[in-house]
């Protein structure tokens, strides 16, 4: 269990958040994506973050594709 993410019905319409703030998961997935250091995220974007925090984001990813049941469909 991810114990610094959350996911709160109330909170961002239940989207997965950094535990006790506001911050969408997806939100710092998409600055990773975009190539930012994770020192840039956490001075010029959200500098109550800690570098766990990322990695937290990170791994709730990865726990989300792992338990993804993909159905693919062979020759349309």
């Amino acid at each position: 269990m991810n114990t610094r993410i959350s996911v709160d019905p109330a909170i961002h319409f239940g989207k997965p958040c950094i535990r006790n703030t506001r911050i969408p998961v997806y939100e710092v997935l998409a600055l990773v994506r975009g190539g930012l250091s994770f020192e840039k995220i956490l001075v010029d974007y959200y500098p109550s973050l800690k570098e766990e925090d990322i990695q937290a984001c990170l791994q709730y990813a990865m726990d989300v594709m792992e338990a993804e049941d993909l159905h693919v469909q062979m020759g349309a």
